[in-house]
This record gives structure tokens, sequence and C-alpha cells, in this order.
């Protein structure tokens, strides 16, 4: 069966894009956070880069659950599966169907701001998986984790983190991001966290600036969405698409650059915004890691890891880990 827990109070989102919106928009350099991506064409223009030659975070990490997905359930014995950002759910099917084979799997608890995406993974995975207790959450992991209660869900509980979602924080908002989860946590929960690596830059620009300009399309799209949410008037063609790698902070860039000067105007929130010729937005930051880096970080939250995997090029890592006794790893 499926249940739907609306954590979100009433117009949460739209307030949520006014504020930044407007604060991003105010600064400089201008800037706009990437969850305003995904509106449903979005989210379809997402899904049709994760399918292309140059995007390979993906394929690596559903290399690895399929690697380690047995021993992962074995480690667990979770009863609970939560899934931060589900999406779809499609690579949670590699651990649903290791957590139903040891026979421990009770509950899946998808966590994600789409309700409709929420709804259409829900009815599918209770179709596949009968008897399954799906319990999707709305909710924004980056104001409200989503977690079920303790006693609202069967312990242990297996939290998954995946496709590198964490490196689109910024240090602090990591920091914050990791100890709530961990405030979150049991003793006896695990923690599956997802996390991209560095590599030559050759390859992580082609991945976010490809070929066929699908790309291009998905950074572009947080216009069409401004412009259908908040009656802006932005010109996507009056803007490129800038994909470039920071080595000294180790992750990519995603911006728009104004093909010219402009001013666009903004009525949902009173705001007009003139942008140079040349000037640059910054879209996202996708932050790259180091198998050091990942653990330190855990460990400053409040982590212990217990397993680390990385696909057969090393491009991709995966991390299980346990809340630390006391805090301290």
């Amino acid at each position: 069966m499926t249940s739907l827990d609306r954590r979100l109070p009433a117009g949460f989102l739209a307030e949520a894009l006014r504020r930044d919106a407007r604060a991003g928009l105010s600064a400089e350099p201008k800037s706009l956070p990437p969850k305003w991506f995904y509106d449903a064409q979005g989210s379809a223009l997402f899904e049709k880069i994760t399918e292309l030659p140059e995007y390979y975070p993906t394929r690596a990490e559903r290399e690895i659950l399929r690697a380690t997905a047995t021993t992962i359930a074995g480690q667990t014995r979770a009863q609970t599966l939560v899934e931060l950002g589900s999406g779809s759910s499609e690579k949670t099917r590699v651990l649903l169907d290791a957590l139903r084979t040891a026979g421990t799997l009770r509950c899946y608890v998808p966590v994600d701001v789409s309700e409709a995406a929420l709804i259409a993974a829900g009815d599918a995975l209770s179709a596949e998986y009968p008897g399954l207790d799906v319990r999707a959450v709305v909710s924004d992991f980056e104001e409200h984790l989503g977690l079920p209660t303790e006693g609202d869900a069967p312990a242990p509980r297996l939290v998954a983190f995946l496709g590198s979602t964490i490196g689109n924080l910024l240090p602090d908002q990591r920091a914050s991001f990791l100890a709530r989860v961990r405030a979150e946590l049991q003793p006896g929960d695990f923690f599956l966290l997802g996390t991209d690596l560095v590599k030559d830059p050759a390859t992580l620009i082609a991945a976010y600036d490809d070929s066929s300009g699908v790309t291009a399309e998905f950074n572009k799209n947080v216009l069409a969405v401004l412009n259908a949410e908040l009656g802006a008037d932005f010109d996507r063609d009056a803007f490129e698409h800038v994909a470039r790698w920071d080595p000294a902070a180790e992750w990519i860039e995603m911006r728009l650059r104004s093909v010219y000067a402009q001013t666009v105007h903004l009525p949902g929130i009173g705001l007009t915004v003139n942008f140079g010729a040349g000037e640059e937005m910054r879209t996202e930051v996708s932050a790259k890691f180091r198998r050091a880096g990942v653990e330190g970080e855990l460990a400053a939250a409040g982590f212990t890891m217990r397993s680390w995997w990385t696909d057969a090029a090393g491009q991709f890592g995966l991390s299980l880990s346990v809340p630390s006794i006391s805090g301290v790893s």
C-alpha cells in the first residue's frame, strides 16, 4: 500500500522560489539554487542527461549498486529504506530487491518535493513489490528532512542519498545537512551516500556541457521556471550555457552568460534586473570528492564510515556509514 505524508506547509515552494529569486538576482554575483531546474520539463531533460554518453555518474553509481546491493543488505539488515530526493526511484529498485531477497524489507520511504513524482513512483513500486509499505513524504530535504519519526517506520533504517546530489550543496550547507541527518538516526541505522569523485577536468566538463546541447537546455530551463512562476520575461536565447571547472574548490560551476546587456522584469516579486554583456549568473555547483574528504565530512557530522566502494573506473564513490558512538568516530 502507499500513503502520502505532506510535510511542507501550503505555499511553501512558491514562497521559497520567490525568496531565492529575489535574493539571488539581487546579489553580486547573481546566482540561483539548482533545485529550481526541476519542473516537469526540467526533470524530463535531466532524465535525458543521465542517458548521454558524456554523463557518467548515473551509470557509475548504478554499477556500484548492482555490485554491492547484496552486501549492503547483509550489513544493514534494514527493514526500512528511506531515500532522500527519490525522484522516480529507479536506482532504488536494486536496493529494494536486495533487501527483499535478504528477507528484511518491510517499508520504503521516498522523500521528494514533487508530489506527482512520488505518487507515480509509489504506485509503480506498490505494484512491483506486493505487501511493501510505501510511505511517500513530500518534503524539501534542505529545509525539512522528511525522515519518518522514531516508531513510525520499522528499524533498522537505511537512509540513502544518491546521485551525488550532496555535491549541489556548498560546504557549510553540506555540514548542516549531514548533521541534521545524523541527529535523526538511531544506533543500528545506516547512511548510504553517493559522491562523484575528482577526475580529469576534460571528463568533468564534458559531463556538464554535452555535445548534443541537452545540458544547455536543462540549464536554461530555470529561466522558463521563473517566466512561468513569476511572470518574468527572460529570453532563453539571450543567455549561453557555461560549464567551468574550479580546481581550487574542486567543483563544476554551471552558469548562464548574458549574450548582451539586457533588462529583465519579474513582476511576481516586483523586481527589475539588469545584466551586463557577458555577465554570468551561477545556477549550479557540483562538488567532486575524494575518499578522505568524504570520510572527514561524515566524521565531523558524527558518522563513522564502515564501507567504501567505487566503480571499476574509479569515477564515483558510494559510502556506508553508521552514527558514531557519542558523536565520536
